[in-house]
């Protein structure tokens, strides 16, 4: 089964390449081919628009451009009354009818005038295409992709051919997350993307634009460093820019469930604003927990989301894309936007939200140990097998701010502002027991720990930004001032019981009673001067000077209890420490870009001097190191035409270590898992090879996207594990070489036109070394990972939509020190969701995942059926009320098990999480324009 299962994988790859190849029209169907010309010259115009439309309704059909000689082809046409649409930049729109009738239907020559006239057999009417190219732009007439009534952007981007939407609200775009979403080409409630894609409704929107957006330096210089990210930009349509609009709904239901929402919107074309309001315990966010959502405390989790632990070699797998636990939050926020006069524009928001989790969860942990002596003793193929139980609850609550001021200070120099503060405050308590066997099954260890915690943090982000230009074409400075202030701060008792089986000594029991209090600060700054000089036409050479300075300060208090006190007044010395890190950069670099019309390249290097001061303070040590690198980087972008693109990026860079890494004192709030600093730790030097290739026919009809990044490190900052004879584990982080990973990713997306369907498929394969120390011996792990995925999408203009989705992912994790150790497991989803519109204004919607693991520890396998499913009546005028009942897990089945895969051990988490409810919700959309 699992060669098949490979098999499958395989094919599917295959067959998402072999798509590439423009298909021949099937039987029964026939092609439309013609021609676009300048009407007064006669000469072929490139790259012309042509959308093929239903002609009782002008329902999107198929789209394609002309070719170098104006030519254009339409493939897959049934028969049938079209109409085509043809759009030129600086020429009329122009319509023709067209009937399909056999094998190949021809068009003729279509004359394109810039002026309002009548061209030949064609008449001229004020029409946008459905999917326009402009340059590295992708845009999407939102007026083509017809969306259910009441329906949110994100029902809309789930239309756009290419365009994948997962059930947690993450983005696809032709292969590649996206990360940020723009109102307007403003910021929307600052950098969270869920906040528009699910709090705005579908029709505001005019356009949809996708493109990858540069850094503001490198969009202003000139330089294209590489760094790209993926942004969706929705513009709203000219007549709902005057106006309230927005969603509020209430309900309630069994075992005490509960949800309302409230969204007030306010436009008035410049002047923006946005209220929301959200409360619910149904683990349903329509927001991006941020700034300190969860802590690690004694091996659990506090806050939203899964309890993963770090990995140099390997990551997770499994999970249903649910929250792993049983969350209630409540959130408000505004958001504002306005001109400040002519020269100057503020986009602001404030958000301020509230997380409670309850978190039940058990795992069992296999630490690999090499076949050596442990605790004095001679093994073989020995291992430690840790089970633990876990129970927790938090409370989070997170104020956050957000700003972006573009000032004009003249017509050359303008000055951009962007501070984002948050605060959050947090109360964390956990029971944990664990015990440790041997491979036999016997226990060697037993812990019970009652952790309790409180802690608040502050983080500022401030970025300034300068922009000059001069008199010269091309010439450019700028100042980029980025400064980071973090600030954390925790309380907490922590109270342990340890039992210690045999051994030497024989049983033996030891306590733990402590008040441990910790504070973190960070104060950074990073200050980047770039110059741009035209050399040529082609040319264009850039100066740069970074400045960066990161300061930290660290400190741990512990105090034991006195029983003749009854206080915690011991200071435990071996346990406590303050320690101040500073870590202090000088670089200075060229990079020469030479841009052609087809490719543009550049190289560069910068030099870069590093110095490392720590200081002990508890101890009156110091320790200073200083470090000089060479980075060199290396960018090339290929376009053989403008949607069809290969990018290759080289970059290197520099990581030091944290402080909590630095900090040499022990933190034993899990007496079990002890956790070491260590002060001689070197920053990590990274190689990253990134090769990206995308390509879109029929301006995103259909769409091929292939990546592959290679990260190889120097002096890798990994984890050297000891254990004694009890299973007491003690980590500290060393430097080592020998780490890669290599990850590639395939897209490939089609429209089906004569279903209107668009078709995904996805595969992704990994492979990466990572390389870890255990009781002195080196363990070299090795982690491969392939998965294939596809997605159907109705895009119906109709009554009746569906989406299905299904991924089967491989996952194999094999140690050089214990090939026993070594496994192998699948994880399957199947996901299907419909919704119809029934007579009568009754809606149907159902949705069912499957979940299916193998290859698992025993009891932590699963095989799981998660149905929802409701029924809605719509109200008043334009169905802008609504009356549902549904239900959450109909088969009652719901339940999260998760593996962890990392360099020394293999861990299968399960945890508890929401069931069956039943919920009766309430929903009015308000609209009203034009006041």
């Amino acid at each position: 089964m699992r060669y098949l299962y490979i098999f499958l994988m395989l094919m599917g790859a295959a067959g998402a390449v072999h798509g590439q190849q423009t298909p021949l029209s099937k039987a029964g169907k026939g092609v439309i081919r013609g021609m676009v010309i300048d009407s007064v010259t006669g000469k072929p115009l490139r790259e012309a628009s042509v959308s093929l439309l239903q002609a009782r309704d002008s329902a999107y059909i198929a789209y394609t451009i002309s070719d170098g000689d104006g030519n254009f082809l339409l493939r897959n046409v049934a028969p049938g009354r079209y109409r085509l649409l043809v759009t030129f930049v600086g020429y009329e729109n122009g319509s023709l009818p067209v009937t399909a009738e056999g094998a190949a239907t021809e068009a003729g020559t279509i004359r394109m005038n810039q002026k309002m006239t009548t061209l030949n057999e064609v008449t001229v009417v004020q029409e946008r295409a459905p999917i326009t190219v402009k340059q590295d732009t992708l845009e999407f007439n939102a007026n083509s992709f017809k969306t259910q009534p009441n329906a949110a952007v994100e029902d809309l981007l789930k239309k756009l051919p290419g365009v994948e939407v997962s059930r947690d609200g993450t983005i696809k775009a032709q292969g590649q997350t996206v990360n940020k979403v723009l109102v307007d080409g403003k910021p929307f409630f600052g950098n969270d993307p869920k906040m528009a894609t699910r709090n705005l409704p579908a029709d505001v929107i005019d356009k949809v634009q996708m493109y990858d957006q540069q850094s503001d330096q490198s969009s202003f210089s000139g330089i294209d460093d590489g760094n790209r990210e993926r942004t969706i930009n929705l513009t709203t349509k000219r007549d709902k820019r005057k106006g309230y609009f927005g969603r509020n709904s209430l309900g309630g239901g069994t075992n005490d469930r509960y949800q309302a929402n409230l969204n007030l919107n306010r436009f008035n074309n410049g002047r923006q604003m946005s209220l929301v309001g959200m409360g619910n315990n149904l683990n349903n966010q329509g927001f991006t927990a941020q700034d300190g959502a969860g802590i690690n405390a004694g091996g659990g989790l506090a806050g939203g989301g899964t309890f993963m632990a770090s990995s140099d070699g390997g990551g997770r797998s499994g999970g249903n894309q649910q929250p792993t636990n049983i969350t209630s939050s409540k959130a408000a926020g505004m958001n504002f936007r306005d001109g400040l006069g002519k020269k100057a524009e503020v986009a602001a928001s404030y958000f301020i939200n509230n997380v409670s989790v309850r978190t039940e969860q058990t795992s069992r942990r296999q630490n690999v140990l090499p076949a050596q002596s442990v605790g004095g003793e001679a093994t073989a193929n020995r291992s430690f097998l840790t089970n633990q139980a876990l129970t927790s609850t938090s409370r989070n609550t997170n104020h956050r701010f957000n700003m972006r001021l573009d000032w004009k200070l003249d017509s050359l120099t303008s000055l951009r502002f962007t501070p984002n503060v948050s605060y959050n405050g947090s109360r964390f308590n956990s029971l944990t027991n664990q015990e440790v066997q041997n491979q036999s099954g016997a226990a060697l260890s037993r812990n019970n720990t009652d952790y309790g915690m409180t802690g608040n943090g502050l983080n500022g982000m401030s970025n300034i930004l300068l922009m000059r230009k001069f008199r010269k074409e091309g010439r450019t400075f700028s100042a980029n001032l980025n400064t980071v202030l973090n600030q954390q701060d925790t309380r907490g008792i922590n109270q342990a019981t340890n039992m210690f089986v045999g051994g030497t000594t024989g049983d033996r029991t030891t306590r733990i009673n402590q008040q441990n209090g910790q504070g973190n600060k960070v104060w950074a700054h990073n200050l980047m001067l770039s110059f741009t000089e035209p050399l040529s036409l082609s040319k264009k050479l850039e100066l740069r000077y970074n400045f960066a300075n990161n300061l930290n300060l660290s400190r741990r208090e512990v105090d034991d209890f006195d029983e003749a006190t009854g206080l915690y007044s011991r200071r435990n010395a071996l346990l406590s420490n303050n320690f101040r890190n500073e870590y202090q950069t000088h670089r200075v670099g060229t990079t020469l870009q030479n841009r052609r019309l087809r490719y543009t390249y550049s190289l560069g290097f910068d030099v870069q001097q590093a110095s490392l001061q720590g200081n002990n303070r508890t101890t009156d040590t110091t320790l200073s190191r200083s470090f000089t690198n060479l980075l060199p980087v290396a960018m090339f972008n290929y376009n053989w035409t403008r949607n069809r693109t290969l990018r290759i990026n080289y970059r290197t860079r520099i990581n030091a270590p944290s402080v909590s890494q630095l900090q040499p004192v022990p933190d034993n709030t899990n007496p079990l898992q002890i956790r070491l600093g260590n002060t001689g730790l070197r920053p990590e030097y990274y190689n990253t090879l990134s090769l990206s290739y995308n390509t879109y026919r029929s301006a995103g009809s259909q769409s091929f996207f292939a990546m592959m990044n290679v990260n190889q490190v120097n002096d890798r900052i990994v984890n050297s594990t000891s254990f004694n004879a009890s299973g007491v584990q003690t980590t500290q982080p060393v430097n080592a070489d020998g780490y890669y990973a290599v990850n590639s990713y395939v897209s490939f997306g089609r429209r089906l036109m004569p279903w209107k369907i668009n078709l995904n498929l996805s595969t992704n394969l990994g492979f990466s070394r990572g390389i870890g120390f255990v009781n002195g011996q080196t363990n070299y792990s090795r982690n491969m990972t392939l998965g294939q995925g596809l997605s159907l999408n109705s895009a119906f203009n109709g009554k009746f939509e569906f989406g299905l989705m299904g991924n089967v992912t491989y996952q194999r994790a094999t140690y050089s020190l214990q090939s026993a150790q070594n496994n192998a497991f699948f994880t399957n989803m199947a996901d299907a969701n419909i919704h119809w519109q029934l007579p009568f204004r009754f809606v149907l919607t159902t949705d069912v995942l499957y979940l299916n693991n193998t290859g698992r520890s025993a009891g932590y396998n699963q095989n799981v059926t998660l149905w929802n499913a409701g029924l809605a009546r719509q109200f008043f005028k334009n169905k802008q009320g609504e009356l549902k009942l549904q239900v959450y897990d109909l088969l009652n089945q719901n339940k999260s098990i998760i593996r962890n895969v990392t360099d020394t051990y293999v861990e299968d988490v399960q945890n508890r999480i929401l069931r069956r409810y039943f919920l009766l919700s309430f929903t009015y959309n308000l609209r009203k324009f034009g006041i």
